[in-house]
């Protein structure tokens, strides 16, 4: 039975004690034969307050409104049609009228979510700025003053700025000239982007699995996969966390491999001290949404090769010939990112410092806040790496997630698991050449929401629930 299940006559502050007690802040009032005659929110519980009501008297069938419900067994199409902006927990009744549950699509609407961009600067009044210009499209000054910033921000020369972190991947492949009969070394543990810019390029990617401890690509694996094909390397900082790239970067000059960093998720992150992006041949990274930096969508390809950022800009631009207006010397794309999306980024940049040091606090507060969970595994800070929080990533060590997915979920807290290896999916599963690890932490990993308002209390009582 439902904690919230009140006789019509219930005093007040009873009421008021039962919808405290429902995630859904809401009590389902029945009649003397336990049918469902009315539904109180805290919401309506003020209201009546507010009309004079005293905490000492008794509900009345007088005080209930009209009402919605819904019988055990109907489809969940039935139960969406139902709600609406004003109903939005709906009481599940059984063949007598008792109710026996609850629907609620509360929690799609006001779940804490798991990232949110935070736009508390100069965004919108360099994107007004930029859309007063009327150079709103692929030309204006928003997008040389992002690929000039940036490119300083992360210590290479050239910045080219791209529509989305998954073009950036599949420019940086055709700039380097691989394409079909080659191989490209890609991490397990990965976001889908990594491998499909491969499979666009007409190359052929190979999949090898990570370290335990850093979750990022296994120098080790990756030497074993090389062959007299592999022309490239694609480590990706996942998470937050730079690679070994001191390991990889010896292992690419030994077989004179090319290296494409995959920065989607580390903007700022550093290795010994000199920050991700800044060794291999081009650095790729995600502008979207949820990630440290964002445009909205967008993405930044990063070189220190001038040849490198000269032809990236040639494909960027449907291979347009840079001295001859409309003449096209190859087939190129339109990879541009527009003026009003680069406007929102150069304000991100100004605040790029705080937005990092307010993820990591974040994760600190949680770190702080769940300390006496012992099950908590914590992604590691190596002694010459600093791991930036893109989402707070922790690993559950031998507890259900499933249990505590269903525990957040009730009390509004949205999260996320790792991603699935690539080695688990059939479309990948051909280009698999080592996996393990990768499915271990990807079983057990999961993301917190990484935004500065967040309930923590609600956090440790979802956590005490498993």
């Amino acid at each position: 039975m439902m904690k919230s299940v009140c006789r019509y006559d219930v005093g007040m502050r009873k009421l008021l004690e039962a919808i405290n007690e429902e995630p859904a802040g809401t009590a389902f009032i029945v009649d003397d034969d336990g049918k469902l005659c009315g539904v109180v929110t805290d919401g309506d519980f003020r209201r009546m307050l507010l009309s004079g009501k005293s905490l000492d008297e008794s509900l009345k069938k007088s005080d209930l409104g009209e009402f919605v419900s819904a019988r055990e067994g109907q489809s969940m199409e039935d139960l969406l049609r139902i709600t609406s902006k004003r109903v939005r927990t709906v009481p599940i009744v059984d063949g007598d009228g008792r109710p026996v549950n609850y629907f609620r699509y509360e929690h799609r609407l006001s779940m804490i979510p798991v990232a949110e961009p935070d736009l508390k600067g100069n965004e919108f009044r360099y994107l007004t700025d930029a859309f007063l210009s009327t150079w709103i499209s692929s030309r204006g000054k928003y997008i040389d003053d992002l690929e000039d910033r940036f490119s300083k921000f992360c210590e290479c020369k050239y910045g080219v700025a791209v529509s989305n972190g998954t073009v950036a991947i599949h420019l940086a492949l055709l700039a380097l000239g691989i394409g079909p009969g080659d191989e490209v070394i890609v991490p397990d543990l990965t976001f889908a982007a990594t491998v499909n810019t491969v499979l666009h390029a007409g190359a052929t990617p190979v999949i090898v699995d990570v370290e335990e401890s850093s979750w990022c690509i296994d120098p080790v694996m990756i030497e074993k996969a090389i062959t007299a094909k592999t022309k490239a390397i694609i480590p990706v900082h996942v998470y937050g966390q730079p690679c070994d790239m001191d390991a990889i970067m010896v292992i690419a000059r030994k077989h004179n491999l090319k290296v494409i960093e995959d920065c989607a998720e580390a903007h700022g992150a550093k290795y010994k001290g000199k920050t991700v992006g800044s060794f291999g041949d081009i650095a790729c990274y995600s502008f979207f949404a949820n990630k440290i930096i964002t445009t909205g969508e967008g993405g930044m390809c990063l070189t220190n090769d001038d040849n490198l950022n000269q032809r990236m800009r040639v494909l960027r631009d449907h291979g347009m010939n840079k001295s001859k207006r409309y003449w096209h010397d190859e087939v190129g794309y339109n990879y541009r990112m527009t003026n009003l999306q680069a406007a929102i980024g150069v304000a991100q940049l100004e605040r790029v410092d705080q937005i990092i040091a307010d993820r990591r606090a974040v994760e600190n507060r949680y770190r702080e806040s769940l300390k006496k969970f012992s099950f908590i595994q914590w992604q590691k800070d190596f002694s010459d790496r600093n791991h930036v929080v893109w989402l707070v990533s922790i690993e559950l060590i031998g507890k259900s997630r499933e249990e505590l997915f269903n525990s957040l979920s009730k009390h509004g807290i949205d999260v996320r698991p790792f991603f699935y290896p690539l080695s688990d999916m059939p479309v990948y599963r051909q280009y698999v050449h080592s996996s393990g690890v990768s499915k271990l932490l990807s079983d057990r990993g999961l993301n917190l929401p990484t935004i500065n308002e967040i309930d923590y209390d609600k956090i440790v009582t979802a956590f005490n629930a498993i």
